[in-house]
């Protein structure tokens, strides 16, 4: 339920009567009220109910069709169960995705605006960010139900919603960048949509521990490669080919042998529907062809990523004839030549001697083994782009990262014709349905254990039976296909049939015309088979099961492909492929080990839902088809998933938020509840008169069993907050009218005021200034009784601006203020007890070590100042009693000088009590007794150089000793302190 105006409510109750905010927080209210208008009682009347949890007849499917009815005439495509979203798609552009409609959902509590995917996409991510786990967001629906165009505003969401800076900016370009070029090469019109995806499609976007969008990583499931070869009427193939065609430029085209006509291509033409109003296909090829630069594609990749799709186009040209013997020969060989510019003709001439010599074939069994070439390039293609656009959104940084997927596939299909990729596509529906539910249950289940509310049992239909029917081992349908497959001899579509009935005559959910009683019978083909999914019947062809399941090219092609100059072919195809020792995974089998993949990854995450609804089938704004709409809430489980949300309670909100937006419906909690929330909201529903079974009180959350009850409490603020303002308009009236009195009779006083200041003003001016000028004048004067109070002005008027003006620092000698003649001989006075004082507090606040300090810093200055240059810069380095970590007396690195040829050696420099000692790794290499130390001399320049006169009598020593040190006045104070050498230290002018 919306916590509509809550801003307007909560001022009320956080500030007292007396200030004047009311104008504020009335606009305030004012406009949340005009964005969140579903929350008010007559705007609830006119768009229906906002969450199909709070719909009284919630078992009733009418009642459910109503409410989406209602909303859809009003625009409002967006409605919740619970936290599951359910859009329908409008067929037309609606305002609702702007920055500004971003902005207003970011941050904000789930259900405090109305509906929106925007809402669902930035509560995911402040989950994910509080809890520190990872979540996905499952997106399904009929083709054309807007799936792709849902994970798309997502995308955009977290694009803007995120942290922005450079390198996260390169990333999100990438990911969003993705979605045209996935769309290319996985997308195309069919009977149901113009932008129909056929292929899965699993992104997942990482966030580090801040929440920037740091990288991603897409799966990809079943594309539908047979549409390379073959369409049905009324759809085209994959949008890259009509692309590429429309849209590549003139020299581009004709390096690759094509023509900017796309009824020149077979592979392009078989639905009749090259040209489609609704798609640019130029102004797309634009699109793409600037994606795959940013994504990181080089000049390389793209040259020859074009050159296989136009492979491809080449070799639906190719066209064979039977020769006398009924072989197949070709007819052409232009199409070959075309082909070798990409670097096939290797590949392509051995292809063909195989059809002609090698393996002679019929033509049907050519153009069979052409179009299965044509699909696994392609395919291998695809999936070759997939990985490379893995590698340009990949982060390499180890750190922790959460994750939020999306799962954009597809829907539940059912066409006049199905075929193997519809058996696989509703195969995947019942997977993630059976998720569905069990995450719903589970999680419904895991909040009230929670809360400690009792678990009603739901009752809802469990399609495990259907999935086994699929999937399980020897028995299911999977299985005998991949037998039928794989088994010697002779195997056919039609075999395969008679081994389903056998393995299934008696399943519930199975029935083909043998098994069929006489009335069913009458509606199923010989070659077809029904089963009954949770979503309904459907009726597949087995025509094309078998070769679509094995999808096989012939080994010696493989490897001719392994050698191809097309840097993607040849990466497609290096991949190790199934010899005659192993069985090769089968189509059905691949995608079967995927989805079971993809549902452990979807059980480690915590699941969001967008389900999505077309609205009619022509695809036209404004239509809501009721047939259609209730087939897709049937078999989306949306019903389901609200009797397991409506197991017991409608709604359940947290005390705080609950106490916080009813509390004006009782005098016990209104203006403030000093206590807990959970006591308050007790004594709130008291006073409203909730029934004990109307409500429970959970751990954290108060659970409202009715919708009626939560209506009825809606509808009492309603009331209450009219009666609200009444109260605080007449309590501002009241103050405004108190100000406005104490106002006047302020301004009375001024007056009064004002006349004594007059008079004042006027006896100053008559007595007091003429004194005081003749005082002025007379200043130089002895004092007499004209001057003296001239004098006692300008005494007071500087001993004032002196008391502000005092110096700081015992340092300061400059910013004593100039006292006038008069006080000369007083402020000089004053300055020295100032200074007195000053050094006296210095001098307390000096520690031992600092006058220790001060002391060594004496007789530096004594021995150095105005004799050396770097003097000045030494004062303010303190001394250390030694510079290394073991103690003696001091001591110091230093770098020694030979007497012969002055090459440099790093030593360390020791002061004991006796002698200086010049040690080289813990080796003396010298020893000079201070009682044999003639003198020490430096230069008066800037530069380290020590040198100790040593006795040249002295057989033990070899002689000066030159030293050059980077603290020389700490070494030499340290140095005459310890050796009493004070006197021999010399300062000698120059080098």
């Amino acid at each position: 339920m919306k916590r509509l105006s809550s801003s307007f409510f909560q001022s009320l109750c956080r500030y007292p009567s007396n200030q004047m905010l009311f104008p504020c927080a009335c606009l305030q209210g004012c406009a949340r009220g005009q964005l969140d208008m579903e929350g008010a009682l007559t705007a609830r009347d006119r768009v229906g109910i906002q969450d199909f949890v709070l719909l009284d007849a919630h078992t009733s499917e009418t009642a459910f069709l109503d409410n989406l009815k209602k909303r859809f005439s009003e625009n409002l495509i967006y409605t919740y169960i619970g936290t599951l979203l359910v859009s329908v798609n409008p067929y037309k552009e609606l305002d609702i995705y702007s920055k500004k409609q971003m902005d207003i959902y970011m941050g904000v509590n789930f259900f405090e605006l109305p509906p929106h995917i925007f809402a669902l996409a930035d509560n995911a991510y402040h989950t994910m960010l509080a809890e520190a786990n990872n979540h996905f967001i499952l997106i399904s629906g009929e083709s054309g139900a807007g799936k792709t165009e849902a994970s798309k505003k997502i995308l955009q969401y977290y694009a803007v919603s995120c942290p922005s800076t450079t390198l996260l900016d390169n990333v999100r370009d990438r990911m969003l960048l993705s979605n045209p070029v996935l769309e290319a090469f996985g997308n195309s019109k069919t009977l149901k949509n113009d932008n129909s995806s056929r292929f899965g499609k699993y992104m997942d976007i990482q966030f580090d521990i801040q929440g920037d969008a740091v990288g991603g990583h897409i799966l990809g499931y079943l594309l539908e490669k047979s549409r390379v070869v073959h369409q049905n009427h009324g759809e085209r193939n994959f949008h890259i080919f009509y692309q590429l065609v429309k849209g590549g430029e003139e020299d581009l085209l004709h390096q690759l042998g094509l023509e900017s006509n796309c009824q020149h291509y077979s592979y392009l033409v078989q639905g009749e529907c090259a040209n489609v109003a609704s798609i640019n296909d130029k102004n797309d090829w634009k699109t793409v062809r600037n994606a795959l630069s940013v994504i990181d594609f080089d000049e390389r990749d793209i040259q020859d990523l074009l050159g296989v799709i136009a492979s491809v186009l080449h070799l639906g040209n190719v066209q064979f004839e039977p020769d006398s013997k009924g072989y197949a020969t070709l007819n052409n060989s232009a199409e070959l030549l075309w082909v070798s510019t990409v670097s096939l003709l290797l590949m392509c001439a051995f292809f063909f001697i195989n059809i002609q010599v090698l393996s002679p074939f019929t033509v049907d069994h050519a153009i069979y083994a052409r179009d299965a070439l044509a699909k696994a390039i392609y395919g291998r293609t695809f999936t070759w782009l997939v990985n490379k656009i893995n590698d340009s959104m990949e982060n390499k940084d180890s750190s922790r990262k959460t994750v939020i997927g999306l799962l954009d596939i597809y829907g539940f299909e059912v066409f006049y014709v199905n075929s193997f990729e519809q058996f696989c596509i509703n195969y995947c529906n019942e997977k993630l349905q059976q998720l569905f539910i069990q995450l719903t249950l589970k999680s419904e289940q895991e909040e009230y254990e929670a809360e400690n509310i009792g678990w009603e049992p739901v009752q809802f239909f469990n399609n495990k039976i259907i999935c086994d029917l699929v999937e399980e081992k020897h028995r299911g349908i999977i299985s005998v296909l991949d037998e039928e497959c794989l088994r010697p001899g002779e195997a056919t579509d039609l075999t395969f049939l008679e081994r389903l009935e056998e393995k299934l005559d008696s399943h519930p959910h199975f029935v083909t015309h043998k098994l069929a009683d006489k009335k069913t019978r009458k509606t199923l083909e010989r070659g077809n088979f029904r089963l009954l999914h949770y979503a309904g019947e459907v009726t597949y062809c087995v025509v094309g099961f078998l070769s679509k399941n094995n999808d096989l090219l012939y080994r010696n092609i493989k490897d001719v492909m392994r050698q191809s100059k097309n840097t993607i072919v040849r990466e497609c195809f290096a991949s190790k492929e199934s010899d005659g020792r192993r069985r090769p995974e089968t189509v059905a089998s691949q995608f079967k080990s995927s989805l079971l993949g993809l549902t452990d990854i979807l059980m480690s995450k915590e699941p969001w839902y967008v389900r999505c609804l077309k609205s009619n089938e022509s695809q036209q704004p404004g239509q809501f088809d009721d047939v259609l709409v209730r087939h897709q809430v049937k078999y989306l489980g949306l019903m389901e998933h609200l009797r397991v949300r409506r197991a017991g309670f409608a709604y359940r909100c947290r005390y705080d938020v609950f106490l916080q937006r009813y509390k004006p419906l009782c005098p016990a909690t209104w203006p403030y509840w000093r206590g807990v929330a959970a006591e308050g909201v007790e004594v709130l529903v008291q006073h409203l008169g909730y029934l004990p079974d109307e409500y429970k009180m959970g751990r954290t959350k108060i659970f409202i069993r009715h919708p009626r009850t939560l209506f009825a409490t809606e509808d009492a603020f309603e009331v209450c907050k009219h009666d609200l303002a009444s109260r605080i308009q007449a309590q501002y009236k009241a103050y405004w009218q108190k100000g406005q009195f104490r106002r006047q009779k302020e301004a009375g006083n001024t007056v009064t005021e004002d006349r004594g200041q007059c008079y004042k003003y006027m006896n100053n001016l008559i007595i007091f200034y003429p004194r005081f000028i003749k005082g002025y004048m007379a200043r130089g004067e002895a004092k007499t009784t004209d001057n003296s109070e001239y004098l006692a002005f300008v005494r007071q008027n500087y001993l004032n601006r002196l008391k502000d003006n005092l110096p700081k620092m015992v340092l300061d000698k400059t910013s004593w203020l100039t006292p006038p003649p008069v006080l000369m001989e007083t402020s000089e006075i004053l300055r020295q007890l100032h200074m007195r004082l000053m050094v006296r507090k210095y001098i307390r606040g000096i520690t031992a070590q600092q006058k220790a300090q001060l002391q060594l810093k004496g007789i530096t200055s004594v021995i150095f100042k105005g004799k050396k240059d770097s003097y000045p810069q030494s004062v303010s380095q303190p001394y250390v009693d030694t510079r290394i970590s073991q103690y003696i007396v001091y001591s110091i690195p230093i770098v020694k000088y030979d007497r012969n040829g002055f090459k440099a050696r790093p030593r360390q420099l020791i002061l004991t009590q006796t002698a200086a000692y010049v040690v080289d790794d813990a080796k003396i290499k010298q020893r000079v007794l201070y009682t044999t130390l003639k003198g020490v001399s430096v230069s008066t320049l800037s530069d380290g150089i020590i040198i100790f006169h040593i006795p040249s009598e002295d057989d033990k020593q070899k002689g000066d000793l030159i030293m050059q040190c980077d603290h020389l006045f700490e070494a030499l104070t340290k140095l005459s302190v310890v050796a009493n050498k004070q006197s021999a230290i010399n300062v000698v002018q120059g080098r």
